[in-house]
């Protein structure tokens, strides 16, 4: 399925602006026909799925020094920012 750019910021709950913004990086492929510029379904799902582009913390980081799991504060932040 083809996505507009005001499509493509619904469907992901960003602005449309922030959506131009991963085009212009080359972070968002698109195509343009005359002055708008479409987004594959796809691209848009690899852009914007969570922790696609994290890469694994090393072992010693994996726990707090008391011995617990270390907190996933990335986690935390994106939950926080989605109740906005």
């Amino acid at each position: 399925m083809t996505l507009t750019v005001p499509e493509a910021a619904r469907r992901v709950g960003r602005n449309p602006e922030t959506i131009r913004r991963w085009i212009r990086e080359g972070k968002l492929p698109s195509r343009k026909i005359g002055t708008q510029h479409l987004i594959e379904e796809r691209d848009l799902n690899a852009v914007t799925v969570p922790d696609a582009d994290r890469m694994p913390l090393p072992a010693a980081w994996q726990r707090t020094i008391t011995g617990e799991p270390m907190p996933d504060w990335l986690a935390l932040i994106r939950q926080a920012r989605s109740r906005r």
